[in-house]
């Protein structure tokens, strides 16, 4: 599903405008981002955890030339479904 696909969805069930549906799924992801740089982890009852967590240097391979590098650290997102995803899910 890709974005333009999920503002149709939310304006068909929520029956507002596509331009509306747009403009709150904007607000969603901008809030979430936000919210990930302040506090590094946002929580939806029922939904999930996103969670800010720093990757270590680790040792890799360059796949073209078969060599060893290094890759720096990183700060990546991960998410952690709730009970509820889980459960629709199975």
């Amino acid at each position: 599903m890709t974005k333009a696909d999920l503002v149709d969805k939310i304006a068909a069930k929520a029956g507002i405008t596509k331009i509306a549906s747009e403009k709150t799924v904007n607000a969603f992801l901008d809030s979430v981002q936000e919210a990930l740089l302040d506090e590094g982890k946002l929580s939806i009852t029922g939904f999930g955890t996103f969670a800010v967590e720093e990757r270590q240097e680790r040792k890799g391979r360059n796949p073209r030339t078969g060599g060893p590098i290094t890759i720096p650290p990183a700060k990546v997102v991960k998410f952690r479904p709730g009970k509820n995803l889980k459960d629709s899910l199975n």
